[in-house]
């Protein structure tokens, strides 16, 4: 019998994965039948897929609750990949806090929780931190949504974009804008079954005094990069240090700091581009990994 895999993905992603057409071919020419199926669709039948592979149910992050509970559902039926645990700890950027106590090098990271004061934890994080711009984003979320780059004295709009967030029920996450990203970008470094994969540049995302992006994600500059072995290794111990043994995929986004060194900026273990059509043969990886772990 054939194994059927379903790629997970929402109604408003519906052709804006660019990576489904590499990986559907992929799974096909590996004799699997895979099927995007949309992750709350109240009429898929989980149960008839070997596994449910999280793909891009970007919009997850405004319905968090929901969909937290549709992962250990489906989880009953079929193996979800990455596993539950995983997309539990990685759905809230808090776990940013928890690698960075580790020892591990973490863009610094301030949360705003809910009923806490904005002006004070504002006042506080300018304190500790130099840098001309900041970033504020919600600690659930993707695709650069509700996300914002602020002058370091444009105090009021920075309050008034925390106030918002907060009011809507979201935490809010602070960090220093590297201004390295204008020049360099960030380096995705993915892995796939455990190993390193390939790697990508992805160009600045927020232009100073740009309002969030509306869509489901912000348009991303994609090129082919080479990783610096510092940046290797870097992705490499921030991988070994999660408790969850080796993943079938993950991306570590990597920034250099204001001293060259790479440090982490986000750590996407659930619901990733992966970028396939940078990388010939990447898309086949994923599905022999994901085939030899359902074997």
């Amino acid at each position: 019998m054939r194994t059927a895999v379903a790629l997970v993905s929402a109604r408003a992603a519906r052709g804006l994965d660019d990576d489904m057409p590499p990986l559907l071919a992929a799974f096909s020419a590996a004799g699997a039948d895979a099927e995007i199926v949309d992750w709350d669709d109240t009429k898929a039948d989980w149960a008839r897929f070997d596994a449910a592979l999280l793909r891009s149910a970007w919009d997850y992050t405004e319905r968090l609750s929901e969909f937290l509970a549709w992962v250990e559902r489906v989880a009953a039926l079929t193996t979800l990949l990455n596993p539950p645990a995983v997309v539990r700890w990685n759905a809230d950027k808090h776990y940013l806090l928890e690698l960075a106590r580790a020892g591990l090098p973490v863009v610094a990271s301030s949360f705003v929780e809910a009923g806490a004061d904005p002006d004070s934890v504002l006042g506080q994080f300018l304190a500790r931190q130099t840098c001309a711009e900041l970033v504020v984003k919600p600690a659930v979320g993707a695709g650069s949504r509700a996300t914002r780059r602020h002058a370091r004295a444009a105090i009021a709009e920075t309050l008034a974009h925390m106030r918002q967030l907060l009011a809507a029920g979201r935490s809010v996450l602070l960090q220093p804008y590297l201004e390295s990203v204008d020049r360099d970008g960030e380096t995705a470094v993915i892995h796939i079954g455990g190993g390193f994969s390939h790697a990508v540049r992805k160009g600045p995302l927020l232009p100073p005094g740009a309002p969030p992006t509306g869509a489901l994600f912000a348009p991303e500059e994609i090129t082919v990069r080479t990783p610096e072995a510092d940046e290797l290794i870097v992705a490499q111990r921030v991988l070994a240090a999660l408790p969850f043994g080796a993943l079938l995929y993950a991306r570590v986004d990597l920034i250099r700091d204001a001293a060259g060194a790479p440090c982490l900026l986000e750590l996407e273990l659930t619901e990733p581009s992966l970028f396939f059509g940078h990388a010939p043969g990447s898309a086949q990886r994923l599905v022999a990994a994901t085939l030899a772990r359902l074997a």
